[in-house]
């Protein structure tokens, strides 16, 4: 590989796009996108450049009519240097592995715990021996607000800003980001308790596009980083590239 290529990887969720442009696993340049058309002229490789996509929304073949450089598809698969013991390994979400392989950039050695704040919340554990354990899965901020507006008669549609909202809420509007925000902290204090209970010393990761609104949760052993799930898709584009 040429020294000085860099990586392209591109995570294409639910509701958001992300490009991330790497060089010997430093980040360059993210990007935030709401749509595919918007991709196509951010891509711009040069011939020694390597490219990784995964995709929840369009399939390897979808893709590869769509974009003439050459890529690595992320799959089921797709060779990764972890054990993955999850049951239904056909059924596992590619970001949850994504999450706990850019942990490992961060963090060599300890167990981690990946909560990746997006449409939905997952927990993702990979123990000491990079055994991915597998985790949880809860409604995100959004999709609890919009749960509530969708399934009662008088509940209005809140939108949880980027920004803690009071403990007490003193009209509905307020009372729901409360109980959205409140209730999403809670869980993922319990779920941080019940980990290290079992599993002792582990580092805690937070990622997604939600996860700025709990950096109060940052201190010895919990790290608030956005683009981990990017680190990983790095880690394994490095990894498939060089093995």
């Amino acid at each position: 590989m040429v020294p000085d290529s860099k990586h392209w990887v591109i995570d294409i969720g639910n509701t958001r796009i992300k490009l991330g442009i790497f060089n010997q696993g430093k980040l360059l340049e993210s990007t935030t996108l709401t749509d595919f058309a918007s991709l196509a002229p951010k891509l711009t490789p040069d011939e020694w450049d390597k490219m990784l996509i995964a995709s929840v929304t369009w399939s390897e073949q979808e893709l590869r009519e769509k974009i003439a450089f050459p890529f690595l598809y992320f799959d089921h698969q797709t060779p990764l240097p972890i054990q993955n013991e999850y049951q239904s390994p056909g059924t596992l979400g590619w970001d949850r592995l994504a999450a706990v392989m850019g942990a490992r950039a961060f963090e060599s050695k300890e167990p981690v715990l990946c909560i990746d704040m997006g449409t939905c919340i997952t927990y993702d554990f990979l123990d000491r021996a990079n055994r991915y354990q597998g985790g949880a899965i809860s409604p995100g901020l959004g999709l609890r607000s919009k749960a509530m507006n969708a399934y009662t008669a008088r509940l209005p549609l809140v939108e949880v800003a980027k920004q803690i909202p009071p403990f007490l809420g003193t009209d509905t509007m307020g009372s729901i980001k409360s109980g959205v925000y409140y209730g999403v902290l809670g869980e993922m204090k319990e779920y941080i308790h019940r980990f290290t209970a079992r599993y002792g010393q582990v580092t805690v990761f937070i990622c997604g596009g939600d996860a700025e609104i709990f950096e109060s949760l940052t201190k010895d052993h919990i790290f608030v980083i956005p683009n981990l799930v990017l680190y990983g898709l790095d880690r394994i584009l490095t990894y498939n590239v060089e093995k």
